[in-house]
């Protein structure tokens, strides 16, 4: 069992730490535990698992990943209610899986953490927390993913406001819509979630939209009682179900290559929705994309169009010049009151660890070397950086399929490396650097013959153009690329 952190003196030891009790993190726990090691903790800042779904509780919260998909191979969910499933449902998943994989005797929750600074000699990490505590680990998991940090924009005249600003990942339970004027910022995908349920309860809506977004239709609906029956009780019957979601996702990937004859179909049909969906002419040159589907995140709405031909509720393209006491100024220089401001201006999502510092071999500063464009060897090593790990790391993201599949394949991947670390007692296991930098060449050669390529602006890019949040391929791929040890692409340093 894993020994507790103290919060002063000398500090406790583990032989992993894992950073953050979200999806990924609970899924590594597992690993380990199943692999025999004890002898590991998780850090986790909220005050209980599930991460990014249990900070985004904003109205309309859900995922755009059937249920069935979106959830652990080896943890089978029989009683989703929804072929997408809500919120507080997920949130829940992931609190019965934090349970039954036996984690919460491993988690500390309160726990952020601040710093990590590498020990060549020893071969440990050691680790800086918030409130003041260290602890030293022989191996960092980073389990914090792309979508942990909001992104919130300095806007001139912010502090001026005497209205309510809340960001969608920090929404609170006490904040009412009903009758008031609201403005939302940003008009992807948290916006395109609670932009009906802020069109229900309010009495002005302004959605400030800065480039329009392909949207596709949600086949969304309950399942049926029959249908939960099946999942439950009839052998093979969900493995089937959820391979042929796998499957299906899978033939979707030729629509993300550039030049294609599937992105010059999936163009057109889109295109041909918009405009039997939108009334007004002017408003139809908005929201129609001028790029290819995919170049920013397809996005799934049933109802997107249909709240903006709503008389109350109208889109503002020309952006915020700054806020006022009362509301905000367009840059065209309109006047809105608001009486609430809504966030939905998404993540740091290309910066990976942005509240955290990491200081490895020889001095250096992850974040120096990264700079704008984060990489990794297959998404979870960094040469320079011995026995740390990261999951849901650079080109890992997927635009067409469940990203639990691949978390899944990289905890096993990483398991490997931990084992080889742990039995060997070596001082590190570390990606070499010639491994890694091939392997990024290969990844970016075949990112430039993606649609993620185009002209447009997305959080797959860095502020430099290179897109660093996303795989170059099927999930199917991903899976083969990080099927075996590796053993060449690996240092193991002798104790």
């Amino acid at each position: 069992m894993p020994k507790p952190m103290t919060e002063a003196g000398s500090p406790e030891r583990t032989d992993v730490l894992i950073i953050g009790a979200g999806m990924s993190g609970l899924a590594m726990g597992r690993q380990l535990k199943r692999a025999g090691v004890q002898d590991f903790l998780i850090a986790e800042r909220a005050d209980g698992p599930g991460g990014v779904w249990r900070a985004n509780a904003y109205p309309g919260a859900a995922c755009d990943v059937p249920s069935h998909l979106y959830s652990y191979s080896f943890f089978p969910n029989p009683d989703w209610s929804r072929k997408f499933a809500p919120q507080a449902e997920i949130k829940a998943y992931f609190e019965r899986a934090s349970t039954a994989f036996g984690l919460e005797a491993h988690i500390r929750y309160g726990k952020s953490v601040r710093a990590l600074t590498y020990e060549e000699v020893e071969g440990v990490w050691r680790v800086a927390f918030e409130d003041g505590g260290t602890l030293i680990a022989r191996a960092v998991i980073s389990a914090v993913g792309q979508l942990s940090e909001p992104f919130s924009p300095e806007f001139e005249g912010r502090d001026q406001f005497k209205g309510q600003i809340v960001h969608t990942a920090e929404w609170t339970p006490d904040i009412d819509m009903t009758g008031q004027r609201v403005v939302m910022i940003g008009s992807a995908a948290s916006a395109i979630q609670v932009l009906p349920h802020a069109a229900k309860a309010a009495s002005e809506l302004a959605v400030f939209q800065r480039t329009p977004n392909w949207i596709i239709p949600k086949p969304d609906r309950a399942f049926t009682g029959v249908e939960k029956w099946l999942f439950r009780h009839l052998a093979g019957y969900h493995w089937l179900y959820r391979m042929g979601s796998f499957a299906l996702h899978e033939l979707r990937w030729p629509a993300f290559r550039s030049g294609g004859l599937a992105a010059a179909f999936t163009r057109r049909r889109l295109t041909r929705r918009i405009k039997t969906q939108v009334d007004d002419e002017a408003v139809l040159d908005q929201v129609l994309p001028d790029y290819a589907p995919g170049c920013k995140r397809i996005l799934l709405s049933n109802d997107f169009f249909e709240t903006l031909n709503q008389p109350h509720v109208r889109l503002v393209t020309d952006g915020v010049q700054r806020f006022t006491p009362t509301g905000v100024m367009t840059a065209s220089g309109e006047a809105i009151d608001a009486d609430l401001v809504i966030l939905a201006t998404g993540f740091k999502a290309t910066e990976f660890l942005p509240n955290l510092d990491v200081i490895g071999r020889d001095g250096q500063s992850l974040k120096d070397v990264w700079g704008d464009s984060p990489t990794a060897y297959k998404g979870v090593a960094l040469s320079g950086f011995p026995n740390l790990f990261t999951l849901y790391g650079p080109n890992t993201n997927l635009g067409h399929n469940s990203i639990i599949f691949m978390i899944e394949r990289q905890t096993e991947f990483v398991r490997r490396q931990i084992m080889r670390l742990l039995t060997a007692d070596a001082i590190s296991v570390e990606v070499k650097a010639e491994a890694q930098s091939a392997f990024n060449a290969r990844l970016q050669k075949r990112l430039d013959q993606t649609v993620w390529a185009g002209e447009c602006p997305s959080w797959y890019k860095s502020p430099d153009g290179i897109i660093v949040s996303n795989w170059a391929g099927p999930a199917s791929r991903y899976a083969l690329a990080l099927s075996g040890r590796d053993t060449d692409a690996f240092a193991l340093e002798a104790p």
